[in-house]
């Protein structure tokens, strides 16, 4: 069996790329962040006035928030937000593009 890169036929220093996980890069503490901004998307998706296109800055920047504040004040708390945004939005989309196959 062949293993690593070779496996998909690309050069070996491709294959740190295909082991990436991006839960890796995530702080523990953050992880409540995830259902607790899909559940603030969903409430937003239903308000008349906010813009589907805001909707995934809103959930960025209350990411970064609360990031912030759950990783002891630290400025990698805003990174992990983004993080945590991206993580919510990429989740929300995987589940509307595998249940509205048209």
């Amino acid at each position: 069996m062949v293993s690593g890169s070779a496996q998909y036929g690309l050069p070996d220093w491709k294959e740190d790329y295909l082991d990436m996980n991006l839960l890796d890069y995530i702080i523990q503490d953050a992880y409540i962040l995830v259902p607790v901004l899909y559940v603030i998307g969903i409430f937003l998706k239903r308000t008349p006035k906010v813009p589907d296109w805001l909707i995934p800055w809103i959930l960025t920047g209350l990411g970064m928030i609360g990031a912030f504040f759950l990783s002891g004040m630290k400025l990698s708390g805003i990174l992990q937000g983004v993080l945590v945004a991206g993580v919510t939005v990429f989740a929300n989309q995987l589940y509307k593009q595998t249940t509205n196959r048209q």
